[in-house]
Order: structure tokens, then C-alpha cells, then sequence
């Protein structure tokens, strides 16, 4: 509960610090996408707000994004050794990051790296078998926008996160690796 408490409190503390503008010229952008991951649940939907820091430097971009992300489907799962139960099984995380690009004319690749909060969930046929877990986490992506109209601009994106194993359900993950399509709004 204490780590909770302090990762929220810096979640707050960077949302704050994107809130007030550094520049009158600071851009923001809001996206949705579509996420398909490694591991079960595999699709999933997800939302960001960005914000550009550094203003409009000539080619480069740097700014802040939040991140929301969140998959769910029934599914089957077993423990080791254990009978196999079926249930509905939910993903989802959030998260900030640091993101740095270049302007290409309508083509802008961008990598970043940040750090956010996994939660996984299973609500079985009984009481007995349900869970909720949750881990800090770090991750790295690379990805691609388009311009192709001034205020919409398509995206591209992998997602790499590495993972540590959840205690409840006894399962390690190596990685969690998503491939995101999606389109962001700058206002």
C-alpha cells in the first residue's frame, strides 16, 4: 500500500508538471488506439494525452506522454499442477514517459522511455481461484507518425516492457512486447 501511495503521488506530481505550459507554444495531442499484445488478453484499446516541452525547435520534438492501456476477455487459466478454470481475465496499465522524435516532413519517427503500473486481474467461476496483482514497471517503444492532415496524425508504435512474475498466479513473463495502431488529435 505504501509504494501505492508513493507511485501515485509521483503520477500526480508529473501530470501537474505537464499541466503548466513552459512555452505559450507548447502543442498538445490526444490519441486512441488499438493494441495488440503477447500474452493473453491479446487486444485491447488504449489512450494517451502528449504534450511537446521544448516548443518548435527546428526537426526535433521532445515532450511527455500519460499513458492508458486496457485488455480484457474470458479466458481459461490453470496453476501449476492445478485444475484448468475459466474466468474473465483483465490487463490494464498506465503510465508516463519521455518521448524525443524527429520531423521528417509528414513522416515523424519517435522513440521514448518510461515507467508505469501493470494490474492483472482473473475473476473465476469461484471466489477460490480469483486474483489481483499489480507491478511497477519500466518500458521502451519506437514508432512512427503521419501527417497527412495538419491536425491528425496516424500512428505506429512497438511497445517493450520487460516483466517480473506475478506472485498470485505463479506465471513469469519474460516480456510483454504490443503493437499499437492508433491516431492522435494536436490542439
Amino acid at each position: 500500500m505504501k509504494y501505492l501511495k508513493i507511485q501515485i503521488s509521483g503520477l500526480v506530481l508529473l501530470v501537474m508538471c505537464m499541466l503548466f505550459p513552459l512555452q505559450a507554444s507548447a502543442q498538445w495531442s490526444f490519441g486512441a488506439s488499438y493494441e495488440m499484445r503477447e500474452q493473453a488478453p491479446e487486444n485491447g484499446f488504449g489512450v494517451r494525452l502528449e504534450r511537446d516541452l521544448l516548443g518548435n525547435l527546428p526537426l526535433v520534438d521532445v515532450g511527455l506522454r500519460a499513458h492508458f492501456s486496457f485488455f480484457n476477455e474470458e479466458n481459461e487459466f490453470s496453476t501449476d499442477g492445478g485444475p484448468t478454470v475459466s474466468g474473465d481475465f483483465t490487463f490494464y496499465d498506465y503510465g508516463l514517459a519521455a518521448t524525443g522524435g524527429v520531423s521528417l516532413g509528414l513522416f515523424k519517427p519517435y522513440v521514448g522511455l518510461g515507467i508505469g503500473n501493470d494490474n492483472i486481474e482473473f475473476v473465476g467461476d469461484t471466489d477460490d481461484n480469483d486474483f489481483d496483482e499489480s507491478e511497477i514497471f519500466w518500458n521502451g517503444f519506437v514508432g512512427a507518425e503521419l501527417t497527412i492532415i495538419p491536425k491528425l496524425h496516424p500512428f505506429v508504435e512497438y511497445r517493450f516492457e520487460p516483466s517480473d512474475s506475478f506472485d498470485d498466479i505463479n506465471a513469469d513473463f519474460d516480456s510483454d512486447g504490443r503493437l499499437i495502431l492508433g491516431l492522435l488529435v494536436t490542439f
